[in-house]
């Protein structure tokens, strides 16, 4: 009965709530170990077994530790929610304290050098295409693979994405991306449709649509040709992307809708970001550091 209660729960995160893959097995790792630690009813177990359960657990990292109790919390939500329990067995479980955590950025030579990428086949036009999208736009890596060619406006420059929670926004894009883009859907993008037609965008060399793992591949591969040793993901282009804009002058609000956040505070570690970069300057130049 408890691998139904989970794969229910874990159904309900992807159709109802439209959970992110990542997140969605990441709770299914987490509650896989508790019922098997457990070998009980899910129904019957107590905060108390549940506390005693967290503290095996010590050994993980802090982050690791917040998604197991996130994960329990939120499945110990929908019993309740479908009236298989009365009350959530984890409300008095406290989530670790977790340090602030800076993400990593590039800088504008970084980033200039890593888009710098010479077209001799389809697969640099689509890796440049896909970059500067990536860099110009500040899309998510599973906004960008699941892109479809009827989301983008060559006439109006912008690009229209389905986001989080199924929300809509429209985001600009510059004319470095759109040329890129242009040049790979007219003059590459055909060679590589062996399988036939498909409406997503970006194609891997099996002729189907790129997922997010053969885009972090493709994007340590081009770090690693460009001597780029910062530890690079596909969302370091969006938080490149974000604080570039807000080093310009960029308003928090802009950014914000840019990147499709529903909550000004998510936006605001980029303001840390930049005052990061403000003292890393000062003890660099100035004369008395």
């Amino acid at each position: 009965m408890n691998e139904t209660y989970i794969a229910n729960f874990l159904a309900y995160l992807e159709v109802d709530l439209n959970y992110a893959d990542n997140t969605i097995v990441t709770y299914q790792h987490a509650l896989d170990k508790f019922s098997t630690y457990f070998k009980k009813d899910i129904l019957k177990i107590t905060s108390k077994e549940i506390d005693n359960y967290l503290k095996t657990l010590n050994d993980l990292a802090p982050a690791s530790l917040a998604n197991n109790i996130s994960a329990l919390r939120a499945f110990y939500n929908y019993l309740c929610k479908t009236e298989k329990l009365a009350s959530n067995p984890c409300d008095s479980i406290k989530q670790p304290k977790l340090a602030a955590k800076l993400p990593v950025y590039l800088t504008i030579e970084e980033i200039d050098n890593l888009l710098d990428i010479p077209i001799e086949n389809a697969y640099d036009a689509r890796n440049k295409a896909l970059l500067e999208l990536m860099y110009g736009t500040g899309l998510r890596i599973s906004e960008v693979v699941s892109l479809k060619m009827s989301n983008v406006d060559f006439e109006d420059c912008i690009v229209r994405v389905v986001g989080k929670g199924s929300k809509e926004r429209i985001v600009p894009i510059n004319d470095y991306a759109l040329k890129a883009l242009r040049d790979y859907l007219d003059n590459y993008r055909p060679a590589l449709l062996i399988k036939g037609p498909i409406n997503e965008i970006f194609v891997n060399n099996h002729g189907t649509l790129m997922t997010r793992q053969g885009v972090f591949k493709m994007l340590k591969n081009e770090c690693l040709k460009h001597h780029i040793t910062k530890n690079v993901g596909p969302h370091t282009l969006r938080h490149t992307f974000a604080t570039h804009l807000l080093q310009n002058g960029a308003d928090l609000r802009v950014i914000q809708e840019l990147l499709g956040h529903s909550d000004i505070s998510t936006t605001q570690i980029y303001t840390h970001l930049s005052n990061e970069q403000l003292k890393n300057d000062y003890f660099e130049y100035h004369p008395r550091k």
